[in-house]
């Protein structure tokens, strides 16, 4: 991978002991926190690769479900993170899975409650830095280190480019862009990754367009 600073090659500030099976897991417990919007009840993590043969001497696990607390790669309270989603009654369990993923990294996270269920898997890719592969479902690639839209929308002619309008008329620059679809016609996701903050404003904006189911926003 290209690395822009000497930042992504010695890490993040972190609770260690690994950047990459620490502070990643880490990330990838907050990012999907973060798209989930509140603390889930309960969480099924499953291990693949590396992250599978190691987690529990490099604190992996401990490390994904501090994300999933909304703990940050810095916050001093990861050591404690199982036993503080313990006490905040959050069901965790974990498995370590044979299947020889694309990334060494790999984990694939549920969380839930009563109210609904997200699924995403994330690669730990070196450095703290990750990618999120897949989201319910639907194929992506996304950072987590940027203001990001997720656009859950119909698949018609259009949606994408008054989606982009509407960033345009904002001001808001795309950094990157992919559409994921499993079915022709049917349920696309949007991921966009911008340069600039994302407003209220701009989010109404976008619920409103045709053929839009839901839109998230993620923020750095």
């Amino acid at each position: 991978m290209k690395y822009k600073s000497v930042f992504d090659i010695i890490g993040p500030v972190m609770v260690g002991p690994s950047s990459s099976h620490t502070a990643g897991a880490a990330r990838i417990g907050l990012v999907a926190r973060k798209l989930f919007g509140r603390q889930p009840e309960w969480a099924r993590i499953s291990f693949y690769g590396s992250f599978a043969e190691t987690y529990r001497g490099h604190g992996t696990d401990v490390a994904i479900v501090a994300g999933l607390l909304g703990f940050d790669t810095f916050d001093e309270r990861i050591p404690d993170a199982l036993a503080i989603a313990q006490a905040a009654g959050m069901d965790v369990s974990f498995s370590a899975e044979e299947a020889i993923p694309h990334h060494p990294n790999t984990a694939r996270v549920r969380i839930g409650d009563g109210k609904g269920e997200l699924e995403l898997v994330g690669v730990s890719i070196g450095g703290g830095k990750i990618e999120i592969i897949e989201l319910n479902g639907f194929e992506l690639k996304l950072s987590g280190h940027h203001p990001a839209l997720l656009i859950m929308h119909n698949d018609r002619y259009g949606t994408i480019g008054a989606v982009a309008s509407a960033l345009a008329k904002h001001a808001i620059n795309i950094g990157h862009m992919e559409v994921s679809r499993k079915e022709k016609g049917k349920e696309a996701l949007m991921t966009i990754e911008v340069d600039q903050p994302l407003t209220d404003e701009l989010l109404q904006e976008l619920e409103q367009l045709p053929n839009i189911i839901q839109v998230t926003k993620l923020v750095d």
